[in-house]
């Protein structure tokens, strides 16, 4: 079972996710998750456990734990939503005004 943790102090690294989940069974990983520019923690994890009972007490038992001082959000994670890329498409604006370098006059 995939569990979304959130509210994670920055200083929680993956071992300590997995730390916190490995007393309640088998964790296959751990992963908290970081800004791709800067490698700071976003506040939020990934934690994936293949018994799912043990995931399912686990998740009862530390969805509003304090950890580091913040109380945590435990929950099974959904599947990533699909989202509309950037690549066109859209009204973005503008007024539908051109730009380009013709010669207006």
């Amino acid at each position: 079972m995939n569990i979304y943790v959130s509210n994670l102090s920055f200083a929680v690294q993956d071992e300590d996710l997995r730390s916190y989940f490995a007393e309640y069974g088998e964790v296959s990983s751990a992963k908290v998750i970081t800004d791709k520019f800067t490698q700071r923690s976003k506040g939020f994890g990934f934690v994936e456990m293949p018994d799912d009972a043990a995931a399912q007490k686990a998740i009862e038992e530390l969805d509003g734990a304090t950890v580091d001082g913040r109380s945590i959000k435990v929950m099974v994670a959904r599947p990533k939503e699909e989202r509309p890329s950037n690549g066109g498409g859209g009204n973005r604006g503008g007024g539908g005004r051109s730009f380009s370098n013709s010669n207006r006059w």
